[in-house]
């Protein structure tokens, strides 16, 4: 079993590897998905074989009360930055009164969060943020839900420490971005601005669910492996299984650097990912020694910026979208215009106050760029450019779907149909009560629901559970296998939890967090559903607004009829809780050195188990320090702090 175990992870390392390094998966996600789950369930049957950094590992779930700081022994320094041709000229002067002929490398500057991953004998041990280049926070937990970044690499090197940019790919942060327009949580303003906010979450599961990358550009440390220059690094980077830059050209003058530069803007558009410029650095690291830095940053790299690019067009229309929770998004119908790489004929206008603050007019000349290259917006008004005949905008009174009146509260910069059977609100509410967060009812996606509401056979989500075999046998893209598939997929469904449910049902501001929080505090539907505003602010997490909100939704007659459908159906509206043995709740235990019989993560899994936590590093705030043998400074810092340190016998007493 030990053999099968260790056969196993590396075949699911060697497929991951395949898909987020080399972007070349050799199987289906369907494919990778069961290997995962196979191996995590020899791993809780065998736990004595499981392997440290197990790809099981990437799930996340760990909570962490914090970050403890890590001081970089090699500084994470910064670039200087360079606008013009004529900036990089002066550079290149400088370096060539010091440095003779040099080779340059020009690569991409990706736009995320700078970290550091070390290894030790090939197994990843820490990973930090760049902080302020002197000391960052150990995100280790996090950074190994990144897919992209190797557990174990493939050599036992003594130790390696690189550099890397955590970015969120333009594909992930537009999901991230519907998923928070939906639940009507503040949207992220660009990708870096997600990674960022992504990779320091406490909670380790949330991390994994933002589908992070990472890009490696830099060796910081190395011992067992002597490197002279950064493309030879690059190179031995790739064989131990990191996903370096994506691309980095050698060039022997400024002006051909400058042509490289120029080359990666122009196709800046087409990436799958966020860039803000290029980066030269010198080649050679005999040289780089010679130059030295400054007190931020080295001297013989510079970063080149490009300028959000931005284009003129004209504002044709206003038109209305509604979204899943009624709310009224203008959106500017604009002449097509080519811009960071794609043809852009519509931009987002937010609200009405964002409107009448920048005075836009159906039929004005507006400048247009992608906020972080990716999401259209209209920047300002060429007010030079009116004839007069520009028509000021106003929000609609009623809505443009379903004609109900149209209202907006004092608090609020939205204005929003209240109408619950707006159609509009009606296809959306249905693709977010199946999706994989909530009900998660397998095989029913967008194309299915629209059919089943465009054919009348449901008027909101709970009519999924009434559904007739043969109403779905006549669709099209529906035949008998696919719609017993789908009514197999609902029933199973009814089992799904209170708190898939709370969050399947779409009330404002109540996101599948707070479903959980919910559900654990009121055990069913009925408790919940008589909840007063006071009793909801006194629980963790849950706001004013959230209370009110809760509150309003089942005072609606229609919420009290969705509810009697869905109890009629027979579905689950309880929350069982799982009796836990929390015996260190509370409690922080910091693992030293070799323990006699358990391997470190058995001991944090046990530890874990009995509600305590975990960490890499010695406090004052560190309930124990378990110690084996070879125990290093934490031991020492451990003495030097009082805080107890015991053994495995004292360890195995506490649990046993």
């Amino acid at each position: 079993m030990k053999e099968y175990i260790e056969k196993l992870t590396k075949k699911i390392e060697q497929h991951s590897y395949d898909y987020y390094v080399l972007d070349n998966p050799t199987i289906t996600d369907f494919e990778y998905d069961k290997l995962i789950h196979e191996l995590m369930k020899l791993e809780a049957e065998y736990p004595e074989f499981k392997l440290k950094n197990s790809p099981t590992e990437r799930v996340g779930g760990k909570v962490l009360d914090g970050f403890e700081t890590v001081t970089h022994t090699v500084q994470m320094e910064s670039l200087t930055d360079a606008f013009s041709k004529g900036e990089l000229e002066d550079f290149d002067n400088t370096l060539r009164k010091t440095i003779s002929n040099p080779e340059y490398i020009v690569e991409m500057k990706i736009d995320g969060l700078s970290v550091s991953l070390e290894y030790e004998y090939g197994e990843f041990v820490r990973g930090s943020t760049r902080g302020d280049g002197f000391v960052g926070e150990d995100v280790t937990e996090n950074l190994k839900t990144i897919k992209a970044i190797p557990l174990r690499l493939t050599e036992k090197l003594p130790y390696i420490e690189v550099r890397g940019e955590v970015y969120m790919p333009v594909s992930s942060f537009i999901d991230l971005n519907n998923k928070r327009e939906e639940l009507e949580q503040p949207l992220f303003a660009n990708p870096r601005n997600a990674a960022a906010g992504s990779l320091r979450q406490l909670n380790s599961k949330i991390t994994a669910e933002r589908n992070l990358s990472i890009f490696i550009f830099n060796i910081q440390q190395i011992q067992g492996m002597e490197i002279s220059t950064h493309s030879e690094g690059l190179d031995y980077l790739k064989t131990l299984g990191f996903r370096v830059s994506p691309t980095y050209k050698k060039c022997h003058t400024i002006n051909e650097a400058y042509d490289e530069i120029q080359r990666i803007g122009n196709n800046r558009g087409t990436l799958g990912f966020d860039i803000d410029g290029a980066v030269i650095k010198i080649n050679d690291f005999k040289s780089r020694k010679i130059l030295g830095s400054t007190a931020k940053a080295p001297k013989w790299a510079i970063a080149y910026k490009y300028p959000a690019e931005q284009k003129q067009t004209i504002l044709k229309d206003i038109t209305i979208q509604v979204g899943r929770t009624g709310v009224l998004t203008p959106t500017a119908e604009l002449e097509p215009v080519k811009i960071a790489g794609s043809t852009v004929s519509r931009a987002t206008l937010h609200n009405i106050d964002n409107i009448t603050s920048k005075d836009i007019r159906i039929g004005d000349t507006v400048i247009i760029q992608k906020a972080g290259d990716i999401i259209p917006e209209v920047v300002e008004v060429v007010k030079e450019k009116r004839k007069g005949n520009e028509v000021p905008y106003k929000m609609p009174e009623c809505c443009p779907v379903c004609g109900t009146k149209v209202v907006r509260e004092a608090d609020e910069a939205a204005t929003r149909c209240v109408n619950p059977q707006c159609s509009a609100q009606k296809i959306r509410n249905l693709i977010h009560f199946a999706s994989k967060d909530a009900m998660d009812i397998d095989g029913l996606g967008p194309a299915i629901i629209e059919q089943i509401a465009d054919n009348n056979l449901i008027k909101d989500p709970t009519d999924l559970y009434y559904l007739k075999y043969e109403d779905l046998v006549e669709m099209d893209r529906l035949g008998v296998k696919s719609a017993n598939n789908l009514l197999k997929a609902i029933e199973k469904s009814k089992n799904a939890g209170l708190d898939r449910v709370i969050f399947a049902l779409g009330i404002r501001n109540i996101g599948s967090k707070a479903g959980k929080i919910l559900a654990e505090k009121f055990g069913d539907i009925d408790n919940l559903s008589n909840a007063t505003e006071e009793q909801l602010t006194q629980i963790g997490d849950i706001g004013p607004i959230m209370a009110k909100s809760i509150v309003n939704f089942f005072s609606s007659d229609g919420s009290i009829d969705m509810i009697n459908k869905l109890k009629f159906a027979g579905v689950k509206l309880s929350y069982e809780k799982s009796v836990k043995d929390n015996r260190f709740d509370g409690m922080t235990f910091v693992l030293t050195g070799t323990l006699p019989t358990y391997s470190r993560d058995e001991a944090s899994e046990i530890i874990e188990k009995f509600g305590g936590k975990t960490s890499s590093s010695v406090s004052a705030k560190t309930t124990f320090v378990l110690a084996g043998e070879k125990a290093g400074s934490k031991l020492t810092k451990a003495q030097q702090l009082g805080v107890k340190i015991i053994d495995e016998n004292e360890f195995k007493n506490m649990i046993e």
